[in-house]
């Protein structure tokens, strides 16, 4: 028996980036779909009765009539720019999980036109070396803020046994703190859970 639900409805995903129609997966990996669903769980738990608002992937972000985005996630304050079909205008936070068709964009071209309309936290997702980038925006260019790693709880262990002049001691963050949310913090754990 074939899945019905890709076959009639069956609709190619696509972005356009800088006037140029770039085709997206239409069927993400696991890992991928279990990092955005955990990011959206912990932003839109958090901001439940709040100013800002967690959007998933499927949203369209509209920057202008050369860059119509979807992100993974997303989280937009100006509620002036929501719309009952998508976003118009420039989101508070993108979050972007990487994929091997799309990595390349990620971290390069979508980067730069986020940084260009002052996307105020940027975030790269890799779920295979489990990291977040997190660059931040500061009059008009994004810095990376930190790049945060998961760790088991038995490596923190490990790691914290080690004394503080050994070499091989690492500086471990567990949270990470949305800068565009007073008090939303997430834990990295949580992003990858299940991955």
């Amino acid at each position: 028996m074939s899945n019905l639900a890709y076959t009639d409805d069956y609709k190619e995903r696509f972005e356009l980036i800088d006037g140029k129609i770039i085709m997206m997966s239409p069927r993400p990996r696991i890992a991928h779909s279990r990092a955005l669903g955990n990011i959206f769980r912990e932003f839109s738990i958090y901001l439940k009765g709040k100013k800002c608002e967690a959007f998933a992937d499927g949203v369209d972000v509209y920057l202008d009539e050369k860059n119509h985005f979807i992100p993974d996630v997303m989280i937009v304050c100006n509620k002036d720019i929501i719309t009952d079909l998508n976003i118009q205008g420039t989101p508070d936070l993108v979050v972007e999980v990487l994929s091997p068709s799309t990595a390349k964009n990620d971290k390069g071209i979508k980067k730069d036109i986020y940084e260009k309309f002052g996307v105020k936290e940027y975030w790269i997702v890799n779920t295979v070396d489990k990291s977040v980038e997190v660059y931040l925006n500061n009059n008009g260019r994004f810095y990376l803020d930190n790049v945060y790693v998961y760790f088991t709880d038995e490596e923190i262990a490990e790691n914290d046994a080690l004394a503080n002049n050994d070499k091989n001691k690492l500086t471990i963050y567990t949270d990470i703190k949305v800068s565009v949310c007073d008090n939303l913090v997430i834990k990295i754990k949580d992003i990858f859970e299940n991955i």
